[in-house]
């Protein structure tokens, strides 16, 4: 889990893909991998690459001959899905990384660029589909920062329960309501119990977002056999944005004993693109520094690589824009802003608890790191925290205000990577608007 820098990373390099030199998220220092077909056809979706403003038709690549110096991830890359490349593992993602470099850079020879140029495709011409068939979804609590703000609001002689500093929480999603950026999330029904009222069946009023870092396997394990946390990163093959909405209202009725149900289950946004670790090299920091007095982490969840490079300086950023907004024709208004540096646990110690008792995970699996919410209160991911159980609304530009979600809302996550000396990369961004469940 050393960063192993290289040319690919290299701040000078530029690609003959004019818009991939300009500000933005895709430059040909990132090169992640999605899914997607020409908007409005009923084509076969395809694996691509994105750069600058277009999208690499990495199955048109293979067949064209282009990615012949690859063999192995070439034919992974004519699946329909990003799953047989994640199951190939580091050796093949850094070929096939290094040969989309080469093909991309602004020396690439003429005539492989005429052949390249053949294959892309306006990302506004795209529509951009789930990256991988997610089998299994597992959510995470990895920030001590919102485990101890959501703890205090309802606990507040005891927010952080004991078990947090030894042990990576986390409960087992829902993978079949997993969708893509850009779908609308419909206001889903529950029960809520308010106040001393008996409980009552129907719409959420207290919907809310959750701003996370989820991340993909790659290679599985088999059933029975533990990941070793000095090879836990071999397993990753990369990182999204996720939003796991929240039904506040009706995940306080239900959550006693058994944790969330329906207040969870109902849908969770993805953004399309994920960055490999290997884009993600030169912004990797060390693992959060713990509190004096707080218990290191157990041996099986220890390791000095994770400790020095375990973590990752990624921003991560929220707006709102309302209905209302809209038709205004304002922009959306920024909500939080947080690092991901501030994460208590690693992805490599999330993957290896949850494989720690033999738990078998398999290529396509998601893991997200819960709600990443940092010390500052402009840094806090969720609704919940920002406005204090919808007891401090947050204002709008629009003179509206916000304890929770409305119909109408849209909600984009956005994050992205800067370090002097190197190119700022981004994650894209992952959407989703409020639509009544009427």
């Amino acid at each position: 889990m050393r960063p192993i820098l290289d040319r690919t990373h290299d701040a000078a390099a530029k690609s003959w893909v004019e818009t991939a030199n300009l500000p933005g998220d895709f430059p040909i220092q990132n090169l992640p991998f999605g899914v997607f077909r020409p908007r409005g056809s009923t084509a076969a979706p395809r694996v691509g690459v994105a750069i600058g403003s277009f999208v690499l038709d990495l199955a048109g690549c293979a067949k064209d001959g282009l990615l012949n110096a690859t063999p192995v991830p070439a034919k992974a890359c004519e699946a329909p899905t990003l799953n047989a490349l994640m199951a190939l593992g580091e050796p093949h993602w850094w070929v096939l990384r290094n040969r989309l470099h080469d093909l991309l850079r602004s020396d690439a020879e003429a005539a492989i660029r005429r052949r390249v140029e053949a294959h892309l495709l306006p990302l506004a011409q795209a529509e951009l589909l789930a990256p991988a068939v997610i089998g299994d979804y597992t959510d995470f609590y990895a920030s001590i920062h919102h485990a101890t703000n959501v703890g205090s609001l309802f606990r507040p002689d005891n927010p952080l329960l004991p078990n947090y500093k030894y042990v990576p929480i986390g409960y087992h999603g829902r993978a079949s309501s997993i969708v893509v950026s850009g779908t609308p999330v419909r206001r889903p029904c529950g029960q809520r119990k308010p106040g001393e009222q008996p409980p009552q069946f129907g719409e959420s009023r207290q919907l809310d977002y959750e701003l996370e870092l989820g991340f993909f396997v790659g290679p599985g394990n088999t059933q029975g056999t533990p990941v070793p946390i000095a090879s836990a990163e071999a397993h990753i093959f990369g990182v999204c944005l996720v939003n796991d909405w929240s039904a506040r209202d009706i995940q306080a009725w239900e959550y006693q004993p058994l944790g969330p149900f329906l207040a969870k289950s109902f849908a969770t946004s993805l953004s399309p693109w994920v960055v490999t670790l290997d884009a993600l090299a030169p912004f990797r920091t060390g693992a959060y520094r713990r509190a004096a007095g707080d218990p290191p982490p157990l041996p099986y969840l220890s390791h000095a690589d994770d400790e020095q490079y375990g973590g990752f300086d990624i921003t991560l950023e929220v707006f709102l824009r309302s209905q209302k907004m809209r038709e205004q024709n304002l922009p959306a208004a920024r909500l939080s802003q947080g690092s991901f540096r501030e994460m208590y646990w690693t992805l490599a110690q999330m993957l290896t608890h949850h494989a720690s008792n033999g738990c078998n995970l398999r290529p396509g699996d998601l893991l997200a790191s819960g709600t990443v919410s940092g010390a500052a209160a402009e840094s806090r991911g969720c609704l919940l925290e920002l406005t204090r159980r919808g007891a401090e609304p947050l204002p709008l530009p629009s003179g509206e205000t916000r304890s929770f979600l409305e119909d109408g809302d849209e909600v984009v996550l956005r994050g992205y990577c800067e370090r002097e000396g190197f190119v700022r990369i981004g994650l894209g961004e992952c959407s989703g608007q409020v639509i009544s469940g009427g």
